[in-house]
């Protein structure tokens, strides 16, 4: 079982930064989703087992770094010039498999944490 701890959300205006870590009980493959109020949870961005191989959804592509720190466990989420259609409660979410790679889809990943709100005002 692995464990996952957010932390980073709060409020921000529009064209700020956050910076979103998620702390796990060991090192795995992890990514970010996000879910709006009334709309599906989506993918966001992923970091694999090794850091060698990252994915960024369009809407977050050039806006967001995802890194993380093997020796911490921890991912980050590096998000720039936010928009007030990134407010969502986001999620991290880890792959059981070692040297998983970067999924996309929500059914790839095993284990959630739960969530961190982020607010961008306009």
């Amino acid at each position: 079982q692995v464990q996952l701890v957010e932390s980073g959300g709060g409020l921000v205006q529009a064209g700020g930064s956050l910076r979103l870590s998620c702390a796990a009980s060991g090192r795995v493959a992890m990514g970010w989703f996000r879910q709006a109020p009334g709309k599906e949870r989506e993918f966001v961005a992923a970091i694999s087992w090794s850091g060698g191989s990252t994915n960024y959804a369009d809407s977050v592509k050039g806006r967001s770094t995802i890194s993380r720190d093997n020796a911490e466990n921890t991912v980050y989420l590096q998000m720039n010039s936010l928009k007030p259609e990134d407010t969502a409660v986001y999620y991290c979410a880890a792959r059981r498999q070692k040297w998983a790679g970067a999924a996309l889809k929500s059914t790839e990943y095993d284990y959630w944490g739960q969530g961190t709100q982020v607010t961008v005002s306009s």
